[in-house]
């Protein structure tokens, strides 16, 4: 597994062709399979990129994130 820093996770936000990563309590997960997150972009609320932990509060439903492949650790 990949240690990731915030810095490094900005750079796997799912634009121009890079893959979609986001942090979630630690792990970094890789959602760009995913059809809920287009180009990086998670409903219109979320963007790739970034540790979305505290975001996930909020989120209406359960915590499917860890549905996909774990790719490193947010350091």
């Amino acid at each position: 597994m990949k240690d990731f820093t915030l810095e490094d996770l900005k750079g796997y936000d799912g634009t121009d062709g890079k893959p979609a990563y986001v942090a979630f309590k630690g792990v970094v997960y890789e959602v760009t399979e995913s059809a809920m997150w287009g180009a990086g972009d998670h409903e219109g609320m979320h963007q790739a990129g970034a540790d979305l932990t505290a975001e996930h509060e909020d989120a209406p439903h359960d915590i499917y994130v860890t549905d996909f492949p774990e790719v490193g650790r947010l350091v």
